[in-house]
């Protein structure tokens, strides 16, 4: 439930489902292209529970919400008839910077847990390895080993896919395009000496003539390549379409493919590998030569500035330049340097951790370490807990850079794509001086750790104007609450009341019948059968979730307050119902929230009782229920301190 009205929350916070030309998710982030920028209200979807904080940059509106965005994202799915991975229908960003941020994570990040899942089963059978060097001979780390090389071996086949997606083209022609390119260095398809089959690149490099129609071939080496698959997909894409214009209805349909097949396969063998293998080189060749200068320089600069491209969502456009080292040179320095610049923002995370007395922000910076310590995804520390304080995020890039440093001077650096953290911090081991990589690491989180512990310095809420509510001040992050809107946990001192929402007959919450409701699974309360199709606000709140049938209210001492219209009544797809708010918006107590027809509700098959439960208590200790007949001017509940 949870998951449905964030996503819920959030269509409605950018405009609504006719205001999104596409969505798409990366590891912690939804990636939403709006059509009117002007419609989405960042503060509304910054105040739905579950969401981070909302990012815009590369030409996108990007709302960060941690670990579990890809159940958000599921969910966010089937609420509207756009589905979400249509990635061809994507409007492109304006701006050449955009565009390329735009292209590259849309190519990349559907297969990014895959290769990073794969990285990790490869540093760990390399520490295995040295650990026991006779493990390396073992038929059993043969095929560990050729399940976690066999992506790399054949990412083009994986671009394929998501750059047919991305570009429009037959997902199963880009394939085939792909497929011919590792066949040429996998499969024996020309007669060597004494019979013997060989590939066309073992051909090539052995001094033999490679042509196509008396033009000479350039065999490149394809298998963990990554641009030359995407330009003969860009390619295929124009091909078909010009194709589909030209060739009659009756031909059409394996034609195109027969056709597209036939000319982009050799194109890219003449043309489009060697031509962009060499770019790739290049580029490889570059990043080399800049750690050959300065190897302290260049990993001090990525240390620096890693979690500020992290924040700006453009890190993404450094992940072909990483591969093609990979293909190119067999390691990434640029994954070497990143290991102190991501588990200094852990560092630095433990360290508020540790400090606050805030429990809301305790909740939101443990697991945030967590995640940044073990996976390296670090954008709910960032947003979460490092960046709200400002100076142990500033800390945590002055210890990255020194650590990333350090890691520069090592040269150790993975030799397979992973994520830079704790679990794959084994994947440089044997490459370069990894001890003096560790030395980086340990640095860089020491550095961040004690000076963020050491200067850290919990903030105080400004007591709320008018009657007070609460006792003492507690500390507690300036800006938005943390992970999603929360509010501080304060002494309280006072009751607070809240008025019924309808008029009808109150019963006990164990009596709805919602077997989830009445447990109190989702806090204490209580429902009103309705007499009338007015629902109205039950104190003076923030409207911080709106569904047809339901709305999540927050006050401004952090009492959270779901106000649910009938039993399953999510199923009627908002028929019946006529919302009077919408997400962000500030009610009294008695304010209108929705209108909906009771009888029509129960015309259908539903129980239209009317359920009023406190999911966050936010000090109080317990709540009064009051029973029998009522209107919208008597309390329902009253919270005790």
């Amino acid at each position: 439930m949870r998951h449905q009205e964030t996503a819920d929350g959030v269509l409605r916070g950018v405009g609504g489902e006719a205001n999104v030309q596409s969505v798409e998710h990366c590891a912690t982030r939804l990636r939403f292209t709006l059509i009117d920028r002007s419609k989405a209200d960042k503060t509304a979807v910054e105040s739905v529970p579950g969401v981070i904080t909302v990012v815009e940059g590369g030409g996108t509106f990007q709302v960060v919400i941690g670990n579990r965005v890809g159940d958000v994202y599921a969910q966010l799915g089937s609420l509207t008839r756009r589905a979400p991975d249509r990635d061809g229908d994507k409007a492109t960003p304006a701006g050449l910077v955009p565009r390329v941020i735009d292209l590259v994570t849309s190519i990349f990040t559907p297969i990014l847990w895959v290769l990073a899942g794969a990285g990790l089963l490869k540093a760990l059978l390399a520490v295995g390895v040295k650990i026991d060097s006779s493990f390396g001979a073992t038929t059993t780390y043969a095929i560990l080993f050729a399940a976690g090389d066999a992506v790399f071996q054949f990412l083009p086949i994986l671009l394929a896919v998501t750059a047919s997606r991305r570009f429009k083209a037959d997902q199963f022609t880009s394939l085939a395009i792909a497929g011919a390119l590792v066949y040429s260095a996998t499969i024996g398809v020309v007669a060597g000496p004494k019979g013997a089959s060989l590939t066309l690149k073992a051909l090539y490099d052995g001094g033999g003539d490679v042509t196509f129609l008396g033009m000479p071939v350039v065999v490149v080496a394809y298998l963990s390549s990554v641009i030359p698959i995407i330009f003969a997909v860009y390619a295929q894409s124009h091909l078909e379409r010009l194709l589909k214009r030209v060739l009659p209805e009756a031909l059409r349909n394996f034609c195109t493919p027969l056709i597209t097949i036939a000319v982009l396969v050799p194109l890219t063998f003449l043309a489009i590998g060697p031509v962009t293998s060499h770019v790739g080189d290049w580029v490889s060749e570059g990043v080399n030569n800049l750690w050959e200068l300065s190897p302290i320089a260049g990993g001090a600069v990525m240390g620096a500035f890693w979690q500020v491209f992290v924040i700006f969502g453009v890190h993404w456009s450094f992940v072909p330049i990483m591969f093609q080292e990979l293909s190119t040179n067999g390691v990434s320095y640029l994954l070497g340097s990143l290991f102190p610049p991501v588990l200094a923002q852990a560092g630095a995370a433990l360290a508020v951790f540790l400090r606050t007395r805030d429990p809301q922000v305790k909740a939101v910076a443990g697991p945030a370490t967590v995640s940044a310590f073990l996976a390296g995804i670090t954008e709910p520390a960032i947003y979460g807990v490092t960046l709200r304080y400002k100076t142990p995020f500033i800390y945590a890039c002055i210890a990255g850079a020194i650590g990333g440093g350090i890691a520069g001077a090592s040269k150790s650096a993975p030799t397979s794509f992973v994520l830079p953290g704790g679990l794959t911090l084994s994947a440089p081991v044997g490459v370069g001086n990894y001890a003096l990589l560790l030395i980086g690491v340990a640095v860089a989180v020491g550095l961040a750790f004690v000076l963020t512990f050491v200067t850290f310095k919990d903030r105080p809420v400004a007591a709320p104007e008018g009657p007070s509510t609460v006792g003492e001040p507690v500390d507690t992050p300036t800006g938005a609450g943390v992970g999603g809107g929360g509010t501080a946990t304060a002494v309280r001192t006072k009751s607070l009341e809240l008025l019924s929402p309808v008029s009808g007959t109150a019963v006990a919450l164990a009596d709805v019948p919602d077997k989830v409701f009445a447990s109190g699974a989702v806090g204490p309360g209580a429902g009103v059968v309705p007499a009338a199709g007015a629902v109205r606000s039950p104190v003076e709140a923030t409207v911080v979730t709106v569904m047809p049938h339901a709305f999540g209210l927050r006050t401004d001492d952090g009492v959270e307050i779901l106000v649910h219209v009938g039993i399953d009544t999510v199923k009627l797809n908002g028929r019946h119902f006529h919302p009077a708010v919408t997400g962000g918006s500030r009610v009294g107590a008695g304010d209108l929230l929705v209108e909906f027809d009771p009888e029509a509700v129960r015309t259908a098959g539903y129980d239209p009782v009317t359920v009023v439960v406190v999911t966050a208590l936010a000090g109080y200790a317990d709540v009064d229920v009051t029973s029998g007949d009522v209107n919208t001017a008597d309390v329902l509940l009253t919270l005790q301190p």
